[in-house]
């Protein structure tokens, strides 16, 4: 899926990355500059996201991108950071059993593994999984070895078992090695629409070379004072739900404050949550500030 990727960093602010063959529900832009990001982030959006949707506010992915852009140019040190939104799968209905079903999601992670290993290929930038709602669910199933030096859950549902590599290290260095690559990820999809041809050709000619596989993950998790997710049991019995709370002492993330804020409010300006969150993209996790005791 990310060949439309391969010439992203030649793309200007908000470049569309959708293709004309891509299905309908399906959408990935690209905000900032790939090319000479310092840091990349992936907004990973969860139940009712839709193309029509997709740049609606900051309750969208779209809108969520510019927000961390903006909020980047705030309490940056002059860090690059450049903002992937990504609707790479078909996000379910909030009202649907596929909301309290894993098979979107396990679509979703393969498709999001697809997508950082070209993104790695593309840039030397190190990466971080920024997963709202049930895109926490898509994220912690892609998670396994994932090459991406942070990964932060906020609005969970639940996460099934952590695998033991996200456990094993919980506190690893600021800065992951970039440019892993994974087994037998295969590019796919026809090249981008109006490509600018120097940039092109700097990406091509200049690819980032091959590093070893990063240390384990940083991970994170929040929810919202007045999220209703809170309520939802973080459970799973058979086919549904999704297991354990990433809030969970077991899980081992760091739980970071994110304010009395509702499930569609990270995002929104001015909020805990927005400036953790682009704390966290921006790789600096001695500044996040960590959620108070209940």
């Amino acid at each position: 899926m990310l060949r439309m990727l391969t010439l992203a960093g030649s793309l200007a602010f908000g470049a569309v990355l959708a293709l004309p063959s891509q299905h309908s529900g399906r959408l990935v832009k690209v905000y900032g500059d790939l090319a000479t990001a310092d840091r990349v982030a992936i907004v990973v959006p969860g139940a009712d996201t839709t193309v029509a949707t997709f740049e609606a506010s900051t309750k969208r992915p779209g809108g969520a991108a510019r927000a961390l852009l903006a909020e980047a140019a705030k309490v940056g040190h002059g860090e690059r950071l450049a903002v992937v939104a990504w609707l790479g799968y078909d996000a379910p209905p909030t009202w649907s059993l596929g909301a309290i079903t894993d098979t979107a999601a396990v679509e979703g992670a393969k498709a999001l593994r697809r997508t950082v290993t070209e993104l790695h290929a593309r840039t030397s930038a190190p990466i971080a999984l920024l997963c709202h709602s049930y895109g926490s669910v898509v994220c912690a199933k892609a998670g396994p070895d994932l090459p991406v030096a942070d990964m932060a859950l906020f609005g969970s549902p639940g996460i099934d078992t952590p695998s033991d590599r996200m456990l094993s290290n919980p506190t690893p260095a600021d800065s992951a090695p970039s440019n892993a690559t994974l087994p037998n990820a295969t590019p796919s999809g026809p090249p981008l629409l109006n490509p600018t041809p120097t940039l092109l050709d700097r990406t091509l000619l200049n690819p980032a070379p091959s590093d070893p596989t990063p240390s384990a993950t940083r991970v994170w998790a929040g929810v919202g004072g007045s999220d209703w997710i809170r309520f939802v049991p973080k459970v799973k019995l058979g086919p549904l739900g999704f297991g354990a709370d990433a809030l969970s002492p077991g899980y081992g993330a760091r739980v970071f404050e994110v304010g009395p804020g509702g499930h569609s409010d990270y995002f929104a300006p001015g909020t805990p949550s927005l400036r953790n969150l682009t704390l966290i993209a921006l790789g600096r996790p001695g500044d996040v500030v960590a959620a108070t005791p209940a």
